[in-house]
């Protein structure tokens, strides 16, 4: 049995600098809280986003129950210093560390200036784990371009709504060409063998399940879950990704709320070799933990805004954890 997930840390910042908490204390409530969370789902491989200190992730691990190996993070932060890693309590090396589009993708305007790119904001890990003897899974950990758009000056709010329009399309468009990138680095890891190979995708990817740039990463379109064709294999199982969103409980189908509305855009996607060793999805979004009757509950997600920098000094995160137990 393997448990995986995905949680977005928000801001793991040591405190002092433009981005983290204020003083000690408050750093020691954030890094409390969310070894508490850790503590009490037990993972075994944690896909992690918005990673701005290596050493205060080294923090975290030091207060984390069991053996914990170190953790590999992604070499390509984006302007602000966050990235992408993953911990694991198996052995685990890195496969590739993403940042650049695929050759085929032409570059991007990026805003106004007509500044143009060509990678990824922030990159994405692939990681090779040896849960037993004999068997592998490869993890793919990503974060895409938020859906919060920052503006010339680095305000939050347009001038107008022709100001607000453009720099949302340069932000879809963005995530987009993310979200391709991502899936380029899946097939590497599927190679057309997905019906063997155990792959599983984890991320923020900062958009609901049936957005386009979501569904980008399932592959051929024909047997998603929920759908009639859900049980019917065909020949697009050799490349095609599922996402697990539908097997949660109705009542935790989201990771964030914003502006008091709940959405779900953390994510778990596995290849077919896994589809069928799917046993429980979780999302820890407040309330008693999975499997837990009378247990302990969990804090109520905050709902944010669109100011990231409002929230900086509050102890946890303001997304949920994604969790699946996987029968390997």
């Amino acid at each position: 049995m393997v448990v995986v997930g995905t949680w977005n840390l928000e801001n793991l910042y040591r405190p002092g600098g433009g981005f983290g908490p204020d003083d000690d204390a408050a750093y020691e409530a954030k890094l409390s809280a969310l070894a508490d969370t850790i503590n009490r789902l037990a993972p075994d491989v944690l896909g992690v986003q918005e990673i701005g200190d290596p050493e205060a992730l080294a923090d975290l691990i030091e207060r984390l129950k069991g053996k914990w190996g170190d953790p590999l993070l992604s070499e390509h932060p984006d302007g602000r210093g966050i990235r992408v890693g993953v911990l694991s309590r198996f052995p685990a090396t890195v496969l590739s560390d993403v940042v650049d589009f695929r050759p085929e993708m032409p570059p991007l305007r990026a805003d106004d200036s007509g500044a143009q790119s060509t990678r990824m904001g922030r990159g994405a890990l692939a990681v090779r784990v040896k849960p037993a003897r004999g068997k592998t899974l490869d993890v793919a950990v990503c974060h895409l371009k938020s859906k919060l758009l920052t503006f010339p000056g680095g305000r939050f709010n347009p001038r107008d709504e022709a100001e607000r329009a453009r720099y949302g399309a340069y932000a879809l468009n963005r995530r987009a060409a993310e979200a391709a990138t991502v899936r380029g680095l899946a097939d590497d890891l599927i190679d057309g063998k997905g019906e063997k190979r155990a792959v599983v995708v984890l991320g923020d990817l900062n958009d609901e399940p049936q957005a386009a740039t979501t569904q980008i990463l399932l592959g051929p379109p024909g047997s998603e879950l929920g759908t009639a064709a859900a049980s019917r294999s065909d020949q697009g199982d050799a490349w095609r990704l599922w996402n697990l969103a539908p097997l949660l409980p109705d009542d935790q189908r989201y990771s964030r709320v914003h502006r008091d509305r709940p959405e779900l855009i953390d994510h778990i996607l596995v290849s077919h070799a896994l589809l069928g060793r799917v046993e429980e999805v979780h999302s820890e979004v407040g309330g008693k933990a999975s499997g837990e009757a009378g247990g302990k509950t969990s804090a109520e997600l905050p709902s944010i805004g669109n100011d990231p920098g409002a929230r900086r000094g509050e102890p946890g995160s303001d997304h949920a954890p994604i969790l699946a137990r996987l029968a390997l």
